[in-house]
C-alpha cells in the first residue's frame, strides 16, 4: 500500500543568495536541515519526511513542468517489498520509467521505481522512510465532549511541521491526471466536478495526499505543497513566526470547510506556495464523496487576508493599541 508523501524535490536557480534564502527558509519553517554545508540541502520533518532542494540543472532531476523554481519529484511511501514490486511491473508501460534496486534478488533497501506522470512530474515509488514519531495535538474541549481537564492548551512560539501532507497541482489534464492515480490505488475524496478532484493514497487516510486543480487558462504547474502540524495553535504559532521573519504570507491563516482543516499559505522561495495544515477530516471506505461548485466560500469558509501581523498579533494594517489587544492608546 501507498502510505503518503515522503520526499519532495525541488529545482532552483544556482545562485549564493538563492541558497542562503532557501536556508533561512526552511530553518524558520521548522525542518531539521541533514545536510548541513553542502550545495544540495535536504532537510526533514519530525517523522523523517523529507524536503530536497536541487540546482535546476541537476541532471538527476526529472523534467520540469513549469519554468522558474518549482517542484520536479514527488516520492511516495510503500509499506512493504509486494507493494513495491507490484508497482514495478504496473509502471514499466508508463513514460519516463526507471528502476533501481530491483533484480531477481529481491528489493534492496533503497530500491526505487519511477515515471513520469501525465504532466510529466517525476512520480517516484520506494519503502517508506519514515519513522514513528510520539507526537500529539492539543486536546478539545467540544462541547459535551471534555478531554482536555486541568490543562491549558499550548502556545507555540514557532512550528516544527510533523509530516508532510498534500501536493496541489494545477493541471490541464484533469481526467487522465485522475486516471493516473486511480491507477495506483488512489481514492477520491471530493471533488469539483470538470474543476477538480481531492485524493487520498488509501481507502482509511486523511482526507487528501493530492489535489488537482484544472483552472481556466492556467497553466500546469505547482500550487502548493503542505505540511502537516500538531493542532490549530501550532497553525498560529508556526505562521506568527514565518511573520515576525519577513516571510509573506499568501493567505491565512483560515480554515478549508471541504477537509475541515486549518491552514496559513506562504510564498515558498523554491516555487509555488507553503501550507502549514492541521485537524483534516480522516476518511474510511464508507466516506462516500461529495461535489462542489467552486466560489471563495467553498474553498475557504474564513480566512485573514495577508496574514496576522507577528507583534501585535492582529492583521498587518491594524495599528498596536495599549498593554491589551483591546486597550486603545490615549
Amino acid at each position: 500500500m501507498i502510505e503518503g508523501i515522503d520526499r519532495i524535490t525541488y529545482g532552483i536557480e544556482e545562485t549564493p543568495e538563492q541558497w542562503a534564502r532557501v536556508r533561512r527558509f526552511y530553518g524558520d519553517w521548522g525542518l531539521h536541515e541533514l545536510s548541513t554545508g553542502t550545495s544540495s540541502p535536504t532537510w526533514e520533518t519530525l517523522n523523517g519526511a523529507q524536503v530536497c532542494v536541487r540546482p535546476a540543472n541537476d541532471p538527476s532531476l526529472g523534467p520540469a513542468i513549469e519554468t522558474g523554481n518549482t517542484l520536479r519529484e514527488v516520492q511516495w511511501g510503500v509499506g512493504d517489498a509486494a507493494t513495491l514490486e507490484q508497482l514495478h511491473q504496473q509502471l514499466q508501460a508508463m513514460p519516463g520509467f526507471q528502476s533501481q534496486g530491483m533484480d531477481a534478488a529481491g528489493v534492496s533497501p533503497d530500491a526505487r521505481v519511477s515515471c513520469l506522470d501525465p504532466h510529466g512530474l517525476r512520480q517516484v515509488f520506494a519503502l517508506s522512510i519514515k519513522r514513528a514519531v510520539d507526537v500529539r495535538g492539543a486536546a478539545a474541549n467540544a462541547y459535551g465532549d471534555i478531554r482536555r481537564v486541568d490543562q491549558a492548551s499550548p502556545v507555540y512560539e514557532r512550528a516544527t511541521p510533523v509530516d508532510l501532507g498534500h501536493v496541489v497541482l494545477f493541471t490541464d489534464r484533469l481526467q487522465a491526471a485522475e486516471d493516473f492515480y486511480q491507477a495506483l490505488g488512489f481514492v477520491t475524496s471530493d471533488r469539483y466536478p470538470g474543476r477538480g478532484v481531492f485524493m487520498r493514497c488509501a481507502p482509511q487516510a486523511g482526507h487528501h495526499d493530492v489535489f488537482l486543480l484544472q483552472v481556466p487558462g492556467k497553466a500546469l504547474g505547482l500550487n502548493h505543497v503542505a505540511f502537516t502540524v500538531r493542532d490549530i495553535h501550532e497553525v498560529f504559532g508556526g505562521g506568527l513566526h514565518m511573520g515576525r521573519c519577513g516571510w509573506k504570507t499568501q493567505l491565512g491563516p483560515g480554515r478549508h470547510p471541504v477537509s475541515s482543516a486549518y491552514f496559513w499559505y506562504f510564498e515558498n522561495p523554491c516555487g509555488g506556495l507553503i501550507e502549514y495544515n492541521a485537524d483534516e477530516d480522516h476518511l474510511t471506505p464508507a466516506w462516500q464523496p461529495r461535489e462542489f461548485t467552486p466560489g471563495p466560500t467553498v474553498f475557504a469558509e474564513w480566512a485573514i487576508d495577508g496574514g496576522i501581523d507577528g507583534h501585535t498579533r492582529r492583521q498587518p494594517q491594524s495599528a498596536a493599541g495599549g498593554g491589551f489587544l483591546t486597550e486603545k492608546k490615549a
